[in-house]
């Protein structure tokens, strides 16, 4: 017996830090969206625990077992389709794919809700990531309006049919800027400006103006990044282009996939917006 859940990749554009004494109210609110690739976990019988993991370690997964206290014997099996520690939210993917899988094929009877709280709680306790897990319970363009996990935090989801190309220069080691008190107040005083310029128009143009506005006002961009972004913005037919928080990231946006494999620009991946999110197999 196996059963597969898939959760998304999240990217953000923009965003703050909500700090709480309690785990599952700290997070964060702003703006990203989802991408068509991103963690696919596999639980399947086995006479002993089996952790097969095609890039990174087993940290998160081992985070989670730990939090549901579980000593069953079985294989995960984890397809992560994005680079790690790049913005990609691939930590809080495998960490909620991990959790709804193990609800399904221990029939633990968990809500939707408290998987994704055992998959927050995880992320906020290894300082992977703050919004990633409620996002990742939404579609398309996605909007955290309240911090924390799902069932304490609230998002609003926004569909649109376009393509995104995305290419990383590297990762940026979360924690050392959500922990960094000078980050904190910079990250958090203009995600909250552009939060509430979002709220009262939540529009694609939006986002991706907010976006790049957001990423030179908190001068987290490397200079290969921003150069990237420039380049992307000074193009006609790419809609916006921004780096994707918190990673060494560039993404944009156009109307269609063919902009893109007009550009040559080396290792540019292309996707869609993923408009579906969680997907049970």
């Amino acid at each position: 017996m196996s059963n597969s859940v898939f959760v998304p990749g999240h990217i953000t554009g923009f965003f703050t830090i909500e700090d709480h004494d309690i785990t599952l109210k700290k997070g964060s609110c702003g703006a990203g969206f989802l991408l068509s690739r991103g963690v696919r976990t596999t639980i399947s019988d086995s006479d002993e625990l089996e952790i097969d993991v095609n890039q990174g370690d087993s940290t998160v997964i081992d985070e989670v077992l730990k939090i549901m206290e579980i000593d069953t014997d079985f294989k995960v099996t984890q397809d992560i389709q994005l680079p790690i520690g790049a913005g990609f939210g691939t930590s809080a993917a495998s960490a909620l794919s991990l959790t709804l899988a193990l609800n399904e094929f221990l029939d633990l009877g968990y809500s939707t809700e408290l998987c994704g709280q055992i998959a927050h709680m995880a992320e906020v306790n290894l300082g992977a990531g703050l919004g990633d897990v409620i996002a990742q319970t939404g579609h398309g363009l996605v909007l955290r309006v309240e911090p924390g996990a799902p069932g304490i935090g609230k998002i609003k989801s926004f569909e649109h049919d376009v393509c995104i190309a995305w290419k990383t220069f590297g990762g940026i080691e979360t924690s050392s800027i959500i922990r960094n008190p000078r980050h904190h107040q910079v990250i958090s005083d203009a995600g909250l400006k552009y939060l509430e310029y979002f709220e009262e128009k939540p529009s694609l143009k939006n986002f991706l103006d907010f976006s790049n506005r957001f990423s030179n006002e908190t001068k987290l961009m490397s200079d290969e990044v921003k150069n990237l972004v420039d380049y992307f913005n000074s193009r006609p037919d790419i809609l916006g282009s921004s780096m994707g928080m918190l990673g060494n990231t560039v993404f944009a946006f156009a109307q269609n996939e063919d902009v893109f494999k007009n550009e040559e620009v080396e290792n540019l991946h292309i996707d869609k917006l993923n408009n579906v999110g969680i997907v049970y197999d």
